[in-house]
């Protein structure tokens, strides 16, 4: 069977979920078209979603096109949920994003073509609202080709744009010949040889070239109107590859989106790229190979048994008894599985797409709600989006959470009066720092020597890695030289106590590595059973590798580092008087200057914690004529001020005497 794993991708406001609803409608698997205005939208669920009118969590549904199935990813395009977004692109076959033709390309645009081409994701382009007051097709192409990418096919153009009764004209220019022969040295030869390319040729390297993204189609038309979406749809189906992988193969798959059943059980949505998975399987899932290397504050593999499976087809979802290689499916009976969890198998990791949160708040409690609800109610967020990064201070009783921007409060607020019927508030945001170690720092502590009070032996070196890398946990010892479940203690301990360094902050981009080990076998008394207090357990290891580790970081010294963007402004030259002193106070360092006539352009970076404000007073400063783009791009360390110090929420292994007070009850002499 033919089937293609669709996005939708856009800039919010551009029309996506509007431009679902057509599609369902055209193919005739809904009967009237939905609103977005009105909250009566196929894909938007959630109240929130219709109550504002926009996307917030991705949603699946199927459609059939010729004998071929589409399933239709919907998702969001408010910035704050980029990583919504970011899940779904690592299980797609090809993508359609659309660009209003009023409001042109836009920041979040950029941003998603950016990753798309980075991904080799084929892409095809719907210009939408060519019926509203102010569109302007010629416009947008120009646009899209100096602002995404000059590599576009324009399908037609837009007729009568700006009037209610605009619609698309089918019709290939002369310019696709050039840009087709720009990327296959056979073609422009006998383009050169005859001077014209029959039809046929032209559309077989139309479609290799899609396919291969190399090149993007470029569509005009209205969700609201239905103009141009049947040669949408036809695009879809010639232009974009089919969902590949062997049915026959091995079980492996991607996990990009866990909600909450009805009686409150897991359902993982994955997408199968080989094999076939079956009810009653037991499958392995995770973040990494047993044994193998986890993702920054991983957790490794376990195993579940899948009691039941549904697929979408014809705008609703089956059961079904397995889902081959190419569908996605819902899965049930995997109590602990995550989003981003590899099924089966695990697939080269490509690591995060979209740049990390960089904002967190303290969650308030309201008057009457629990404190134990509030934290259940929260892991459960969690479970549904890993990078709210919820983090729990038990000192101060306070809960924390990760945020891409303001509007995620909103969000979150909502959720839990709903979901949960509790009232909260939120302090200031405030910005997430990381820690990276500054040199070598090495420290070791023996099994029933000086005041150790575990049975285990550690010796762990800490070491900076390259920016990007992530933790590394290496071995120098012999892997049989102790039982393997200690050596994973060891390794799992330091990936958590590395959630907090020598400031508080994540440390990342570091090399640990265990330079000593030792433990007590396993010992009885005559005719007793096992002795714990006369032989090794995990615990022991556990217990003393944070102190260990803690001290070897202390004698390598950590730098704390802040998140940055990278921004362009774009804004009338006669502005940037008033615009300049307002950047240098916000420690933005301009890098490229242009002028283009009468607007003058500039790029550089500034601190994350400097976004939201530039961005809100940006209108004021510009005459509301500027129009401001940011995104995450590295971190820097903080050369101004005091180190920002985030409290702890561990049992702080920094103080041996306060560690050992929470870890055994007891201080060793």
């Amino acid at each position: 069977m033919h089937l293609l794993n669709l996005g939708i991708l856009a800039h919010v406001d551009a029309g996506k979920t509007s431009l679902t609803e057509r599609l369902l409608y055209s193919v005739g698997v809904i009967d009237e078209i939905g609103s977005v205005d009105h909250g009566s939208t196929r894909t938007d669920t959630l109240a929130l979603e219709r109550q504002r009118g926009i996307t917030i969590k991705s949603a699946v549904v199927s459609f059939p096109v010729d004998g071929a199935t589409v399933n239709l990813i919907d998702t969001p395009g408010h910035p704050d949920f980029i990583a919504e977004v970011e899940r779904v692109l690592g299980v797609l076959d090809g993508a359609v994003l659309v660009v209003s033709a009023v409001e042109g390309v836009q920041a979040q645009t950029r941003v998603l073509m950016r990753t798309l081409q980075r991904l080799r994701i084929p892409t095809l382009l719907f210009v939408n609202k060519i019926d509203r007051r102010g569109a302007d097709g010629e416009r947008v192409l120009r646009a899209i080709r100096g602002r995404l990418t000059p590599a576009i096919v324009p399908m037609g153009a837009a007729h009568g744009p700006g009037t209610p009764g605009a619609r698309f004209v089918a019709g290939l220019g002369a310019g696709a010949v050039d840009v087709l022969a720009d990327h296959d040295e056979r073609l422009l030869e006998e383009y050169v040889e005859h001077g014209a390319l029959s039809p046929s040729t032209v559309r077989e390297a139309l479609a290799a070239q899609s396919r291969s993204a190399l090149v993007h189609p470029v569509y005009f038309g209205s969700a609201i109107t239905g103009a141009g979406v049947d040669a949408l749809i036809f695009g879809i189906r010639d232009l974009l590859p089919p969902a590949g992988g062997d049915p026959d193969g091995p079980v492996s798959g991607t996990v990009f989106k866990v909600e909450r059943g009805p009686a409150g059980e897991k359902v993982a949505y994955a997408r199968m790229f080989s094999g076939t998975l079956r009810v009653r399987d037991r499958v392995p899932f995770g973040e990494g190979p047993e044994g193998g290397a986890v993702r920054e504050g991983g957790r490794g593999r376990t195993e579940g048994r899948v009691t039941a499976i549904s697929v979408f087809d014809h705008g609703t979802d089956v059961r079904v008894d397995a889902v081959p290689a190419g569908r996605i499916a819902r899965l049930w009976g995997l109590a602990d599985i995550r989003i981003g969890d590899a099924l089966g198998e695990p697939r080269k990791d490509c690591g995060h797409l979209f740049a990390p949160p960089t904002l967190e708040t303290v969650v308030v409690p309201g008057i009457g709600a629990d404190g134990r609800r509030l934290h259940t109610a929260l892991t459960q967020l969690a479970e549904q989006d890993p990078l709210i990064g919820l983090r729990h201070d038990e000192v101060r009783q306070e809960l924390s959470v990760s945020l891409y921007g303001e509007v995620q409060k909103e969000v979150v607020q909502a959720t839990l009066a709903d979901e949960f019927g509790l009232d909260v508030g939120f302090r200031e945001s405030t910005v997430i720092c990381v820690e990276r170690p500054i040199g070598t720092g090495a420290a070791v502590e023996f099994n029933k020597k000086g005041a150790n009070p575990f049975l285990a032996t550690v010796g762990l070196r800490v070491e900076p890695a390259p920016a990007g890398a992530g933790v590394g946990f290496r071995l120098e010892v012999e892997l049989g030289s102790m039982p393997y479940a200690f050596f994973k203690a060891v390794e799992d301990t330091v990936r958590e106590t590395l959630g907090q360094g020598l400031h508080g902050w994540q440390v990342g981009d570091c090399a640990v590595t265990m330079t000593h080990c030792g433990y007590s076998p396993r010992q009885s008394h005559a005719h007793q059973g096992f002795d714990k207090s006369m032989s090794s357990t995990g615990a022991d290891f556990r217990g003393l590798t944070p102190l260990v580790l803690m001290a070897a970081l202390r004698r390598a010294g950590t730098r704390v580092l802040e998140p940055m963007h990278r921004f362009r402004v774009e804004a009338p030259a006669d502005t940037l008087g008033a615009l300049l002193p307002v950047l240098a106070a916000s420690r933005a360092v301009p890098r490229t200057t242009e002028t283009r006539g009468a607007v003058c352009v500039l790029e550089g970076e500034v601190p994350a914690g400097q976004v939201h404000v530039l961005g809100r007073r940006l209108p004021g400063l510009t005459r509301g004529e500027g129009e401001w783009e940011s995104a995450f791009d590295h971190y820097a360390p903080i050369t101004h001020g005091a180190v920002p110090e985030r409290p702890r929420t561990d049992h702080n292994p920094l103080d041996r005497r306060e560690y050992l007070l929470n870890v055994t009850r007891r201080v060793g002499s």
